[in-house]
């Protein structure tokens, strides 16, 4: 997806890819093969054998090595966002320590000791302190779209994360279970001369662990809490020197006073799926923005540009190829943006997404909502079609 606001901005995309057919790959045209944690690999992306050295690097996923993009930093290649900034959004304890120390409002949370009794006995304890006696254990890597995350009532439901941990597995970290009125997403953008802009605080709905749908700008947000979450974002931005595009995900929890404020549940340091509304509802999308950043070029505006957009994520499908979908979409829902991913089809998996604009959020919803179900193969009745079934 960052290919064509590259195009469109004349800088030339290489990219470190798995295999030659991956969703990457298919897209741009200087995609050398290679893992991310491999060195030769990554030494070579940023300086090929007779190629041009990249003037940046950046990324689409955190599972880098940090000391490699350290070395790569003394070697004179401008990292963004640079090891020091990525290793929060690699780390969850890592990130809890620097965001508690920056001031800013996250869960109580705690890392759990390495040694198993003494695991269990601070779970214990943890858990004994927590609303309604839940928590939330966590891997402090490797975790993403509910993978490494466990809501727990006792210490024996993540024995064998603490026993993985004894052998070299993952650090653990336990948080209290909010109980969230819904779920935010602010996405900041961050340029190495300081300049700074934000999106629109959105509303992520998730199921099964997965973000399913985003509504830009969140329904119902009081101005109060919406200038609260974007001043948390970049307060966060700032304080980790983040180079880029930062999705930061929070918790809406309520107040005291009866009123809600934001905790910060997450942090994406690169494009992320809840700012894939931007493509067609912002004036600069989330893509051409990320790589204004990390060129130290001006940000663009940031704007919508219509009342409503919503992201439908299209998560997993009964179809052969999503393509097929395509003819019926297209004739019932003509305003609806598709964007397939080319990845193989399995269940659960995030293939691609719709977005949709328009005044009337209710329909703008409904609409997008069906044109996702129609890829993933469910032929559903709207108001155009509802004669013929």
């Amino acid at each position: 997806m960052m290919a064509p606001a590259a195009a469109e901005l004349g800088v030339h995309l290489r990219v470190l890819v798995e295999d030659p057919t991956t969703a990457a790959a298919q897209v741009v045209v200087d995609a050398p093969v290679g893992a991310a944690r491999d060195e030769a690999a990554l030494r070579a992306l940023v300086e090929p054998d007779g190629g041009a050295r990249a003037d940046v690097l950046t990324f689409e996923h955190e599972h880098v090595p940090n000391a490699l993009l350290a070395d790569l930093v003394e070697a004179g290649v401008p990292v963004r966002p640079g090891p020091h900034a990525l290793v929060q959004a690699q780390d969850k304890i890592v990130m809890r320590r620097r965001l508690s120390a920056l001031g800013v409002p996250c869960p109580r949370w705690a890392a759990l000791p390495s040694e198993p009794a003494d695991a269990r006995a601070a779970l214990a304890e943890f858990l004994a302190g927590a609303p309604g006696g839940e928590a939330v254990v966590k891997t402090a890597r490797g975790g993403y779209d509910g993978k490494g995350v466990r809501v727990v009532t006792g210490a024996e439901q993540v024995d064998d994360w603490i026993a993985a941990h004894v052998d070299g597995g993952p650090e653990l970290l336990v948080e209290d279970k909010v109980p969230f009125v819904r779920e935010l997403a602010v996405l900041v953008a961050r340029r190495p001369s300081g300049e700074v802009r934000t999106w629109p605080v959105v509303e992520s709905i998730q199921r099964d662990g997965v973000c399913a749908e985003v509504i830009a700008p969140a329904p119902d947000l009081g101005v109060e809490v919406a200038e609260q979450a974007r001043d948390v974002a970049v307060q966060v931005a700032d304080g980790l020197d983040v180079t880029g595009v930062l999705a930061v995900e929070m918790f809406e929890v309520p107040t005291a006073e009866g009123g809600t404020q934001v905790l910060v549940n997450e942090l994406a340091m690169r494009p992320h799926n809840s700012g894939h509304w931007t493509i067609d509802g912002a004036i600069t999308s989330q893509f051409a923005q990320h790589l204004r950043a990390v060129l130290d070029l001006p940000l663009g505006a940031t704007e919508p540009t219509a009342r409503w957009t919503v992201m439908a994520n299209v998560l997993g499908s009964s179809l052969d190829r999503l393509t097929d979908a395509l003819p019926a979409l297209g004739e019932r829902f003509p305003e609806a943006h598709v964007n397939l991913y080319g990845k193989g089809i399995r269940p659960g998996r995030k293939l691609g997404h719709v977005n949709v604009s328009g005044d009337d959020l209710d329909e703008v919803r409904r609409r997008a909502l069906a044109a996702a179900a129609l890829l993933r193969g469910e032929d559903v009745a709207t108001p155009e079609n509802r004669e013929e079934h």
